[in-house]
């Protein structure tokens, strides 16, 4: 079996790429769990066969303060990355 050594610059660029895919698609899913969970249990309080306009109204508005603070996040944590690799 090969080791990591034995793979070519580009062998490895392209591992690090379907890693960074992976770890992309799994922050995807993360996301999408966490607002179904929380903004179901902020907005839904009896579960039925449909939503009425509230609720939808709820779910939005939950949707969107959760994705708008998801993205302030990671913006903070790139920057912080950045910052301490342009120290090294």
């Amino acid at each position: 079996m090969e080791g990591l050594s034995s793979l070519s610059g580009a062998q490895k660029d392209e591992l690090m790429d379907q890693v960074k895919q992976q770890i992309a698609v799994a922050n995807a899913q993360e996301l999408l769990t966490k607002i179904t969970e929380k903004c179901f249990k902020k907005c839904i309080s009896k579960p039925g066969t449909s939503l009425d306009s509230s609720e939808q109204k709820c779910i939005a508005m939950c949707m969107d303060r959760y994705m708008d603070s998801w993205n302030l996040i990671s913006k903070a944590y790139s920057n912080r990355i950045q910052r301490e690799r342009s120290r090294m």
